[in-house]
């Protein structure tokens, strides 16, 4: 099988050398197709709505503020999934939309569709929209393990410092 292969390259080097061109062209037109990014953002676009119902136990919030949030987010265009989480007076769901969905488009839509929703909730609870970020937001997501050597008031006391640095680095007024 190998040596017929050959054999035919050998016969045929004109047809050869025009694959290998083109198939050189193609990977030279897609290297410049290809968008180029310091840090990509790989993640998807995805809209969180935050909602506090004060004093309320998970079963209610998910019952009376998560559960009428998640249907009616359902309906957004484009979006891909949809997931709610309710905890002790707090309400999230996270809006995850599909592949090309401009950031900004998603949150008008998400904003649209809270105005329909709000009659429906509990009196006093207004939804609103989490920060505009993504993925590449984690950088500076940091674990601080002290294991059976430190107690919580020493660990507290060597993170509160960093955590002041890190805020400081992240405030864009400065």
């Amino acid at each position: 099988m190998l040596e017929r292969i050959i054999e035919a390259s050998v016969n045929n080097r004109f047809l050869v050398l025009l694959c290998t061109g083109l198939v050189g062209l193609g990977g030279v037109y897609a290297i410049s197709q290809t968008p180029v990014d310091a840090i990509p953002d790989l993640s998807d676009v995805q809209v969180i709505v935050y909602t506090e119902f004060p004093g309320q136990a998970p079963q209610v919030v998910e019952d009376q503020v998560t559960y009428p949030l998640t249907t009616s987010m359902l309906a957004v265009p484009y979006a891909k999934v949809v997931r709610g989480y309710s905890f002790f007076g707090v309400s999230f769901v996270y809006i995850i939309f599909e592949d090309g969905t401009d950031m900004y488009w998603a949150r008008s839509r998400v904003l649209e569709y809270l105005n329909y929703v709000s009659s429906r909730l509990p009196a006093g609870v207004t939804p609103t929209l989490g920060p505009d970020a993504t993925g590449v937001g984690w950088v500076y997501q940091y674990v601080l393990d002290g294991g059976d050597e430190y107690d919580l008031q020493e660990l507290r006391s060597i993170q509160d410092p960093v955590r002041q640095r890190l805020r400081g680095a992240a405030d864009p007024v400065r």
